[in-house]
């Protein structure tokens, strides 16, 4: 019985699975922002109206290009193709949302006073989610990986070679 345990200590946290964590990473925040972009686009007539410009846009402008960046970059943070530069317009995205929340809809309500039932917190959550993808980077479940050892075996060199001159 104490073997087990101790096996079992040793696995729970000698051994690290970040390669299948990024990937989870990257699924969950992928389909959680795919999902925000879809229902922007079967809303479309009824939000472009009153969506909030940005900067030189009009309504359905912003609107439009917010769907391109949800859907485009969710699809390429899910399979890991560009990762670290979809993450980017995305980051900006939910920062330019977090404003909009904090100064337009709630004016001049401290952040730390926004109850649980609005919808605050969701952009500062995903632009965390999105910088660790951007630091971490896609892990080697991706297209990222496949695609950078197809280039490093063309290169005549193998992965660790690769790797030390890195």
């Amino acid at each position: 019985m104490n073997l087990f345990l101790e096996n079992l200590f040793l696995k729970c946290t000698g051994y690290t699975y970040s390669n299948l964590a990024r990937l989870f990473i990257r699924l969950f925040v992928g389909i959680m922002f795919l999902q925000f972009g879809i229902r922007h686009l079967i809303n479309f007539n009824s939000l472009a109206p009153v969506f909030p410009t940005v900067m030189w846009f009009d309504g359905s402008t912003s609107l439009t290009l917010m769907i391109c960046v949800e859907m485009i970059c969710s699809i390429f943070i899910m399979v890991g193709f560009l990762t670290r530069l979809a993450v980017i317009p995305a980051i900006i995205a939910m920062l330019y949302a977090e404003h909009h929340i904090l100064n337009i809809i709630y004016p001049g309500t401290m952040p730390y006073l926004i109850s649980s039932m609005q919808p605050g917190y969701l952009p500062i959550m995903f632009i965390g989610i999105f910088i660790y993808i951007l630091i971490a980077g896609p892990g080697k479940i991706s297209l990222d990986y496949f695609i950078s050892l197809f280039i490093i075996s063309r290169r005549g060199k193998d992965e660790t070679e690769e790797m030390e001159e890195i």
